[in-house]
């Protein structure tokens, strides 16, 4: 599977989609935490784990669309969210150790195997020790939106895929999943 990555927003957000109450209480964002807010396009979630962080710790909204990245700078200048240009499939500038929670929605789908394990090696290198990473993606079933069947990943695989410890699996909205996982 090739990767589609680079603008794959198109200006379109599922946010309308996803139960962000369940998300944000499923997540237990404490003061003073770092987040990593991965493909994070307009910065709707990453503005959400800001408000929760109440002004302390911080959020970063990283997004490979730099035209995203630039308009969220702007509308986010003064605050603790830092957006980032950069592809988490490679090494980012974030220290190592540094991130409480990593948050993808809804992007794994769209990594090739050798981008899921590079994903997955800098999700492990940023995350401090029990860190959590969660990713939200589509169910696997044929459905009217989002990505063909084939390229859905299940909760099952993701476990194959990602090898951290699995905390939680929970239904975020029709259609979606969040797996939770931590890193040991």
């Amino acid at each position: 599977m090739k990767n589609n990555q680079t603008g794959h927003h198109k200006g379109n957000s599922s946010e309308s989609c996803l139960n962000k109450e369940i998300i944000l209480r499923e997540l237990n964002i404490l003061p003073g935490q770092s987040i990593l807010d991965v493909g994070c396009g307009n910065g709707y979630m990453s503005r959400e784990f800001s408000r929760l962080l109440n002004n302390s710790g911080r959020v970063y909204a990283l997004d490979q669309a730099g035209e995203a990245i630039e308009k969220l700078k702007k509308e986010t200048k003064g605050t603790n969210i830092l957006p980032i240009e950069a592809d988490i499939t490679k090494r980012t500038e974030i220290k190592d150790s540094s991130i409480d929670l990593i948050y993808l929605s809804k992007v794994f789908h769209i990594f090739s195997d050798e981008q899921k394990e590079n994903f997955q090696n800098e999700a492990k290198r940023l995350l401090k020790p029990n860190g959590k990473l969660a990713i939200v993606e589509f169910e696997k079933k044929e459905i009217d939106i989002g990505p063909p069947q084939k390229n859905r990943v299940s909760p099952e695989e993701m476990k194959w895929f990602i090898k951290m410890q699995a905390l939680s699996l929970v239904n975020v909205g029709e259609h979606f999943y969040m797996q939770i996982f931590v890193n040991k």
